[in-house]
């Protein structure tokens, strides 16, 4: 799996930083995308990647500011009329649903799929025997919120001497025996899977936070990510801003990810006050603080 950023900046496009929006590309674990945030042009920034509409599965909204919300109505009809018709599930705070349905009525936008729109709080908002997907409010002056994606722990490899010295051939049946916790061969055996496969594989731990101010309660939500995405709007220097704004720094999320133990810490969200040479500038700093840390850029792809 992979996040793909379409849009890093904050509050207004750039030149360089479209509004905010990433995918993580689910192709191989269950066939589809799950977006974060739908800022203005995402169906347009889309354009230049190999990102097919038609696979997105869940689009999960950190908040209700236009930046994050306002390309949602405009990639939801495309979809349609770009041909998807599976169904789309929406998750985001409350007044998502009114937004959606009135951008759509007013419009007069009909989908060819079906559309969940699910308003959320803090909690477990979905689970299947994949994913896990808890969310935690956050401070930013209206309801916005963290995602946390927990991947169920996977079967462990395989081991084919095993099976052999079993007396199972190879063969269609090894494949049967993975993924089956019981099979019954032709001869009446029957083969339980944990005899035969290696210790779990642990699952991937993703935490993506919207719009926010810096707490140290929010390091538990964070804790043990194998990816956490934090929003990067101001520089080091300019803490007493992002408090003032309901953001926070580079610095910050350099704090966070560190007292949080996770392995890696992607910066989005970055104001377009900030040319070139201040990104490096302030990259290097919190790098001295959370040495595996990526600047997130349009069109980037990072690898979970």
């Amino acid at each position: 799996m992979h996040f793909h950023f379409l849009g890093t900046g904050a509050g207004v496009p750039s030149k360089k930083r479209n509004v905010s929006s990433y995918v993580l590309d689910l192709s191989q674990e269950r066939g589809s995308i799950w977006m974060f945030d739908c800022g203005e042009a995402t169906q347009h920034q889309i354009l230049h990647t190999p990102i097919k509409p038609a696979k997105i599965e869940k689009i999960f909204i950190t908040h209700l500011h236009g930046d994050h919300i306002f390309g949602l109505p405009g990639l939801l009809g495309s979809r349609s009329f770009q041909g998807g018709r599976t169904p789309v599930d929406v998750y985001g705070p409350t007044g998502i649903k009114s937004f959606i349905d009135t951008a759509l009525s007013i419009s007069q936008t009909r989908l060819a799929y079906p559309l969940h729109i699910k308003e959320i709080d803090e909690g477990t908002i979905f689970e299947d025997d994949q994913f896990t997907i808890e969310t935690k409010k956050l401070d930013h002056g209206i309801p916005s919120f963290a995602y946390r994606v927990i991947e169920q722990d996977k079967v462990g490899e395989l081991m084919p001497d095993k099976l052999k010295e079993a007396g199972i051939p190879p063969g269609p049946i090894y494949r049967k025996i993975k993924e089956n916790p019981e099979v019954t061969l032709e001869d009446g055996t029957v083969v339980n899977r944990k005899d035969f496969v290696g210790p779990p594989k642990k699952g991937k731990v993703i935490t993506v936070f919207g719009d926010t101010r810096y707490h140290e309660e929010f390091i538990t939500f964070a804790r043990e990510s194998d990816v956490l995405i934090y929003e990067s709007t101001f520089g080091p220097e300019d803490q007493q801003l992002a408090y003032d704004y309901f953001h926070s720094t580079a610095l910050q999320g350099a704090e966070l990810a560190k007292k949080a133990n996770v392995k890696k810490l992607i910066l989005t969200h970055i104001s377009s006050r900030y040319q070139d040479p201040d990104i490096e500038n302030f990259s290097r700093n919190v790098q001295d603080i959370f040495p595996d840390t990526v600047m997130a850029h349009d069109f980037k792809i990072v690898d979970v």
